[in-house]
């Protein structure tokens, strides 16, 4: 399986190592990547709706934390 992960693959690597993993197969990182693009896509159309609702144009910080 592909996946197009915008988020770098040696940072996703990072963390994946980070939460305690000593070795990290080819596909791991990808597969985590796209996971948390797809989270972080729902979490910002949330935040965006909430922002709406208040009336603002701007997505801020509290409209994040709330989506999510």
């Amino acid at each position: 399986m592909i996946f197009m992960a915008e988020l770098p693959l040696a940072t996703v690597e990072r963390l994946i190592r980070k939460a305690g993993a000593e070795r990290v197969s080819d596909d791991a990182a990808p597969a985590l990547a796209s996971i948390l693009e797809d989270y972080a896509s729902l979490i910002c159309s949330r935040a965006v709706k909430l922002c709406k609702h208040a009336g603002r144009k701007t997505v801020t910080s509290d409209d994040i934390k709330l989506a999510k």
